[in-house]
């Protein structure tokens, strides 16, 4: 039983089958890294600064982090470790930053001191709630996983201290658990497919009592926990590591989804999370920034048949933190407007 749920819980990780596409089109030249003009010559890093606000502090283009530091394809994965109090010196020459050689500290200090603060490529704290929990399921994805099936003195609505008994826990030894259930359909605006569904987030539980059923105690609640509602292990989040960088090969997709504070908006902002028909089919990766675009309308023409298209409007970008197999979650990092669903992404 235990091991039947363990492989429909590994669907969460969105494994709909899906043809990788074509070879890409040749990437367009890219323009000179431009410094900005009250660009230090030195920066102090301080705790709260992430890879992309002081790639920020040189440049409008953030996302060439790697044209910064000069690193090549192997390094972008796993970046130079940035702490606070290191010392970014610029070669304005070379337009390249460089950890300054004056900072220098014993190996047993910066194990010791910063090895718990090293920067981050962007502000952990906003994205760390979408990188433990599953997002996506695929329509049976939840179908075997523990489920509360009775409450305590017959409760019909589960609040934060609230037991329920579960069943399907099995041998299981975890002891902390997310609370789901499934949400409404992922469909790709282009194609009108059904990408997956969203995994609604309702809270965490503990395992008080272990057998079938086990008894759970709620620790927190986000939204009204019922019966029939689903279990998923609990994982520890992983920040991504990897420096902000442009995607190679071509990508054009569409905003499907918007997240924010627990619950869905009809438009994001800066700090908020979307959802995008795009993923590693199409060759999307953690790390990579996207830019949106408000797509141009029609407008009748005096004296013309035919609409005019307008152009479309690029107002912001997105850092791409999580990447399923046609789906990716990313980090509205600046925008100019709100984002809407259906506004396009594309290599920025």
């Amino acid at each position: 039983m235990h091991q039947q749920w363990r492989k429909s819980i590994t669907t969460l990780v969105f494994v709909l089958a899906s043809a990788l596409p074509a070879a890409a089109l040749a990437q367009a030249p890219k323009t000179p890294l431009e410094l900005k003009a009250d660009a230090p010559d030195r920066y102090t890093v301080v705790p709260g600064d992430t890879l992309w606000s002081i790639a920020q502090r040189f440049t409008d283009s953030p996302w060439r982090w790697p044209e910064l530091w000069n690193l090549n394809k192997d390094e972008i994965k796993n970046p130079h470790k940035i702490y606070p109090g290191n010392v970014i010196v610029l070669d304005r020459a070379k337009g390249r930053l460089a950890l300054s050689d004056t900072v220098k500290m014993s190996p047993r200090v910066r194990a010791e001191s910063t090895a718990r603060t090293v920067i981050p490529s962007i502000p952990p704290s906003v994205i760390e709630p979408f990188l433990a929990r599953p997002l996506v399921v695929e329509p049976d994805g939840l179908d075997r996983a523990p489920t509360i099936v009775a409450t305590e003195d017959s409760r019909v609505v589960l609040e934060a201290g609230n037991r329920a008994f579960v069943r399907g826990i099995g041998d299981s030894r975890e002891s902390s658990w997310f609370v789901y259930r499934r949400g409404r359909a992922l469909v790709d605006p282009d194609a009108s497919t059904t990408l997956g569904y969203e995994a609604v987030y309702l809270g965490t539980a503990r395992v008080v009592r272990a057998g079938d059923p086990a008894v759970i105690q709620l620790t927190s609640v986000t939204q009204e926990v019922q019966l029939g509602d689903k279990l998923v292990p609990a994982g520890k989040p992983e920040v991504p590591s990897y420096a902000p960088h442009a995607p190679l090969s071509p990508v054009k997709g569409r905003v499907m989804s918007i997240y924010g504070g627990g619950s869905q908006l009809s438009e994001a902002a800066t700090g908020t999370v979307i959802s995008i028909n795009q993923g590693k089919s199409q060759g999307l990766e953690i790390g990579h920034v996207l830019a949106l675009y408000r797509p141009g309308g029609l407008v009748a023409e005096r004296g013309s048949k035919a609409p005019l298209a307008l152009p479309s409007d690029r107002y912001g970008l997105a850092f791409v933190f999580r990447v399923f197999d046609r789906v990716s979650y990313a980090l509205v990092m600046n925008v100019s407007r709100p984002v809407n669903a259906l506004d396009v992404v594309q290599n920025p």
